[in-house]
């Protein structure tokens, strides 16, 4: 689970865009907070500390504005596509015990068997826990496994209190050898192998006499 993360907000009066070159020219960056009911609120939030904050997956937020405090996570996250500069925050306030559906990163641990490859079919899963105990990934161990096995959404551990909604069948992860090492052997057996009709060198070779 991620720990709580404290950003210190403003409101924000001014808007458009040339209003938000403004605020991101000031290392700031422009969000709203909005769920529960209640009426959107456009604040501006720190950009170094967002920036850290938003390193972690499903991060819990405390949005302190104006001596209050709201819970809330990251919705979306808007960037530049070009130079990938964060352009605008959406947050959903949260509530304690409140449970959200989010989808959590999987990260594999571990080598399978030496000449075998791995292959992530799913690179998340999709779960559901209370808001304040949102896992930041899931750790899948691939150590030892063979060509062939495969590991699905149901044979993955979580933590206490997440629940799985991505389909228990789902394939995430299969374990296999690359084409290529499958045809350079198959070129090796079939060097290796007599054609129908040849003799070995051991049928060739004369017999004895006694």
């Amino acid at each position: 689970m991620s720990d709580q993360l404290t950003l210190a907000a403003e409101p924000r009066t001014e808007f458009g865009k040339g209003a938000s070159r403004r605020v991101r020219a000031a290392g700031m960056i422009p969000a709203v907070l909005y769920g529960h009911g209640m009426d959107p609120l456009h604040i501006v939030l720190p950009g170094r500390a967002t920036g850290v904050a938003l390193k972690h997956q499903n991060a819990l937020l405390s949005i302190v504005l104006d001596k209050t405090t709201h819970m809330a996570i990251v919705k979306d996250v808007q960037r530049d596509p070009v130079h990938q500069i964060i352009e605008h925050i959406d947050l959903l306030a949260v509530q304690k015990g409140e449970k959200l559906s989010v989808h959590v990163p999987i990260h594999l641990i571990g080598e399978s068997i030496s000449g075998t490859i791995h292959l992530l079919e799913v690179a998340a899963l999709h779960v559901s826990a209370e808001a304040t105990h949102l896992p930041e990934s899931v750790e899948v161990s691939i150590e030892d496994l063979v060509d062939g096995d495969r590991i699905h959404a149901s044979d993955i551990a979580l933590p206490e209190g997440v629940e799985l909604l991505t389909p228990p069948d789902a394939l995430v992860v299969s374990i296999t050898i690359p084409t290529r090492m499958v045809e350079v052997v198959e070129e090796v057996e079939e060097v290796e192998a007599p054609e129908e009709g040849e003799e070995s060198a051991e049928d060739e070779a004369p017999a004895e006499d006694e």
